[in-house]
């Protein structure tokens, strides 16, 4: 029989959807499920987006050009002007998700063997990009202690070695929540400066920022202009996950070049979903001054509701619409998998993301979940009910 390859064998399981199975048999016992564990914002996407698709007349849906439609990029790079940032067309390239995006990042700076520091927990798709990039995640550890606040600068530089290429971040944070402040992204720009590293900047949840904290972005920083990459997305800003349209931005002419391949190889980025994406842009500022107060909302709600729990701390997120609570438990992939096989509270129960996938270092992390708040708040509430009435009857 024909062997899978190392690869293959070494990508990881997503921690946010591989109990999905456990809750589709739960689903069909007829429990009802809360999703906690998938940031799938319930906000309605702008309208100006839907309509720009259904009022399409397109006779023949023929490719786009590799970096995107330059009506967007144009677009797209007025908008990020009006934020203060200096993106010009040329410093765009659209892409088929963020994922991809990143995707193109590490495979334009980095070669098979070398290494990426990222701060952890972090999106755990970091994982599997980087095994499919062949590229080696050396992880720097940041803790609920502290809110899961930038580790010591000290801590990065200490595992820089000849193998170094980038360090990633993602900021606000997914699972963490966290957002960076400009102090914190200035020690950056100066150790990727001093040691000649790119710095990739994941800023899909630019928009999430809560309590008067503002979004430092990384091409805020002029000094590392030839350093300095951001990931974007329309996703979670306008709520089209389904669309999968996102971009890399940069300044560095060889690797936007070396990217521009990258998006070549792949053709072009889907038609429909960047007429959508385009038209979005024209969402008024109204659309996100209701979402960033419901969203907060969210976050207060169930924040509340889980320090209410005996044996639970949470970090309270900054941003994005994540947070990560340690609970009384050895295992929380164990406890999480028993909630949907084992347990519903009056026929419910809930679906959660064990913050272990969120880790590279073993065996860390295995007490804590990730969980979003994209639901309702009566339904977050309800949900936290839940958790506490399993805790009760949980055996560790």
């Amino acid at each position: 029989m024909p062997k899978i390859s190392k690869k293959g064998q070494q990508m990881p399981e997503s921690p946010i959807r591989k109990l999905v199975p456990f809750a589709e048999a739960a689903k069909k016992r007829g429990t009802k499920v809360y999703h906690l564990n998938i940031g799938q914002p319930d906000i309605k996407t702008p309208e100006v987006a839907l309509n720009a698709v259904k009022n399409t007349d397109i006779e023949v849906l023929e490719y786009s050009h590799s970096a995107g439609f330059e009506s967007y990029r144009n677009k797209l790079a007025a908008y990020y002007q009006k934020q203060g940032l200096p993106v010009n067309t040329e410093d765009i390239i659209i892409t088929t998700g963020g994922s991809e995006a990143l995707m193109f990042a590490m495979g334009s700076t980095m070669d098979q063997g070398d290494e990426i520091i990222i701060p952890e927990p972090f999106y755990a798709n970091y994982n599997g990009f980087s095994t499919a990039s062949g590229v080696k995640v050396v992880p720097v550890i940041s803790g609920i202690e502290t809110g899961f606040a930038l580790p010591p600068i000290a801590d990065f530089e200490k595992l820089i070695t000849d193998k170094t290429k980038a360090i990633l971040i993602c900021n606000p944070g997914n699972p963490t929540g966290y957002l960076y402040s400009k102090e914190e992204l200035s020690q950056l720009a100066a150790l990727v400066k001093k040691h000649d590293l790119f710095l990739i900047a994941d800023e899909v949840y630019r928009e999430f920022a809560y309590d008067g904290y503002q979004h430092f972005s990384v091409l805020n920083e002029p000094e590392i202009a030839e350093n300095a990459i951001m990931i974007d997305s329309v996703s979670k800003r306008f709520s089209m996950c389904g669309a999968r349209i996102g971009c890399v931005v940069s300044k560095n002419k060889d690797f936007m070049a070396a990217a521009m391949k990258f998006a070549q190889a792949r053709l072009s980025p889907p038609t429909y979903a960047q007429i959508a994406s385009e038209a979005a842009l024209d969402t008024p500022q109204s659309y996100f001054d209701d979402v960033i107060t419901e969203y907060k909302d969210r976050r207060d709600t169930l924040v509340h509701a889980l320090n209410a729990i005996e044996g639970v701390t949470v970090a309270n997120p900054k941003g994005a619409f994540y947070c990560i609570a340690k609970l009384p438990v050895e295992n929380a992939d164990d406890f999480a998998k028993w909630l949907l096989e084992s347990f519903d509270l009056n026929g419910e129960t809930v679906m959660l993301a064990p913050a272990s996938g969120f880790y590279s270092t073993p065996n860390v992390g295995l007490d804590e979940v990730r969980l979003a708040y994209v639901l309702k708040k009566e339904d977050l509430i309800t949900s936290a009910r839940i958790i506490e009435a399993a805790l009760k009857v949980y055996k560790k």
